[in-house]
């Protein structure tokens, strides 16, 4: 066998569908988020504006995160040293899980190099624990969501997105002395849905199920405090378990969990990819922990989060471009075909200094191809103005259809 032609082909067959995933070579400048430097034909010289940045608040720019991270540098140096058995445990950690239990009414916490991590391996120890355990999974969960079901082992059933009735069904027909465990997401990142988090916590009081609620694109942004949204709407005292991250409102890199101490405990002392990873550089820890204080106290960056977006929405959808439902920060317009979505995308960084990237299958269903826009607080009209007449004369350009 031609090993190196087989793997060639199947890179081919990306391109052929337009899926090829392209990484953009950039940097951003610091304290001028969300202006950046583009490297890509340019040697750093040409200046873009990101609008697909997860780092929602622009928390990974403040002052007081970068202040800790030059602190926690100087005062322990770069690395963690090992994993958090071997020499990787710091009081960096310990103070940061101590901040996030808080965040979520929580007894306790525990985090992860990522929230990839924090995902497959909290559902896969679980279920594997829990004898017999069936798992219910929101249809449009996470990748690292499914992968940490599938790795636990245990029965699944997928309901319906945001499907209450599926759900039910789904419960209802399992025998009662197994078992059951609810996985869902609170805003859901490619379409900005947000999940009946009340209705589902019913349903696992009625079915004796427990829960497992990702807030990552959520916490930071909602709730007094920035909890997410089981902060905002009061329920997070009826979740079992509430998933984050740190590298998204947050601003630095991490995932984490918070739980009861025992549930905690269960995956700090069972999960391979908690027990075997590498710790969080504590320069990091430190970025994270100053990023969750601040967000704990200060509303304004929420408050103007939330002005940007609707603004946006606003804007876009008076010009009548296609711009998909959306009930949280999430803007995405739809394009409906890989191809030309990955070409509108050039067209923006190459003639606009406009960086978003394409969003294709298998990430959302074929034929519902989009460009996925964040504002932040530091977007200003006049850059959101610049970004509808781009996509305008694209639009035109490619003989492309605008909302009815």
């Amino acid at each position: 066998m031609n090993y190196e032609r087989v793997f060639q082909e199947a890179i081919d067959r990306l391109h052929q569908e337009g899926r090829y995933r392209v990484f953009i070579d950039v940097l951003r400048n610091r304290g001028a988020f969300p202006n950046a430097r583009c490297f890509a034909g340019h040697n750093g010289q040409r200046p873009i504006v990101m609008w697909c940045s997860n780092d929602y608040l622009g928390m990974g720019q403040h002052p007081k995160v970068i202040e800790a991270m030059e602190k926690a540098l100087h005062d322990v140096g770069a690395g963690s040293g090992g994993t958090r058995n071997i020499s990787g445990n710091t009081h960096y950690h310990l103070d940061l899980e101590n901040e996030l239990a808080d965040l979520h009414g929580k007894e306790a916490a525990l985090t992860f190099t990522s929230g990839y991590v924090s995902n497959e391996a909290t559902l896969s120890t679980l279920a594997k624990i829990l004898p017999g355990c069936v798992i219910f999974s929101d249809e449009l969960n996470h990748a690292s969501m499914i992968a940490g079901i599938r790795n636990s082992g245990a029965e699944r059933h997928v309901f319906r997105h945001n499907d209450l009735v599926h759900l039910e069904e789904l419960l209802a027909a399992t025998p009662a002395d197994k078992p059951k465990l609810i996985a869902f997401e609170s805003v859901y990142s490619m379409d900005g849905d947000i999940a009946p988090i009340k209705e589902i916590c019913d349903l696992a009081d009625k079915y004796n199920a427990i829960t497992y609620l990702d807030e990552v694109h959520a916490v930071g942004m909602y709730g007094n405090r920035g909890g997410g949204v089981a902060d905002r709407e009061g329920l997070m005292d009826r979740l079992t378990v509430i998933e984050g991250t740190l590298g998204k409102a947050f601003g630095v890199m991490g995932g984490y969990i918070t739980a009861s101490r025992t549930i905690v405990d269960v995956v700090r002392s069972y999960a391979p990819g908690f027990i075997f990873s590498t710790s969080l550089s504590p320069v990091l820890v430190a970025g994270a922990l100053a990023s969750v204080r601040h967000l704990k106290e200060s509303q304004v960056e929420r408050q103007m989060h939330q002005e940007r977006a609707a603004r946006l929405k606003q804007m876009l959808g008076e010009a009548g471009l296609p711009v998909m439902p959306s009930v949280s920060h999430i803007v995405p317009v739809k394009v409906g075909d890989p191809v030309r979505c990955k070409k509108i995308s050039d067209i923006l960084l190459v003639e606009y200094g406009i960086y978003v990237q394409p969003i294709n299958y298998p990430t959302v269903p074929r034929g519902t191809e989009r460009l996925r826009f964040t504002p932040s607080p530091n977007h200003s009209d006049e850059m959101m103005a610049a970004l509808r007449d781009a996509l305008l004369e694209i639009w035109d350009r490619l003989d492309l259809r605008l909302a009815a």
